[in-house]
Formats: structure tokens, C-alpha cells, sequence
């Protein structure tokens, strides 16, 4: 784990978060030498853009975007 004080983790932030995404560091953020946050990396981080193992497995048998028809509508807002 490395230790970092606030004044070095403003001025480094970048590295910082390059190095936790990158290397899985953790990082420790110290303020008069006392810990009080930590950056870690986000568990199971994956690419935004790949379908979610579960969800990728839903099939919808109709479209959720298509208007109701008239008898879809409940009675009171026809």
C-alpha cells in the first residue's frame, strides 16, 4: 500500500488514480500523518461497453418502447 500525504495526493492525483487502475494499488491518503481515506480499486471493474453476464441472457418477446393500444390503457385514463 502506498502512503501518501493530502499535498502530495492533490498535486499527484492523476498518477495516483493511473496507478490504482493500472497496478490495483491501494493508495492511503494521510493528513498529519493519520490515515484518512483510502483509493482502491472498484471490484469486478469491467468494460462499460460488455454486455452484463446475466442481463445479456433477458429476451424480450415484445417491444417496451411501443405505445399502448386503447385497451391497454386502464379504464380511468382513456
Amino acid at each position: 500500500m502506498i502512503s501518501v500525504n493530502t499535498h502530495e495526493a492533490k498535486s499527484k492525483l492523476s498518477a495516483l488514480l493511473a496507478a490504482v487502475e493500472e497496478r490495483g494499488e491501494r493508495i492511503q491518503i494521510c493528513r498529519n500523518g493519520k490515515p484518512i481515506a483510502e483509493l482502491v480499486p472498484i471490484r469486478g471493474m469491467r468494460d462499460p461497453m460488455q454486455l452484463h453476464p446475466e442481463l445479456s441472457k433477458v429476451e424480450l418477446r415484445e417491444d417496451p418502447t411501443e405505445p399502448l393500444s386503447d385497451e391497454e390503457w386502464p379504464e380511468g385514463f382513456r
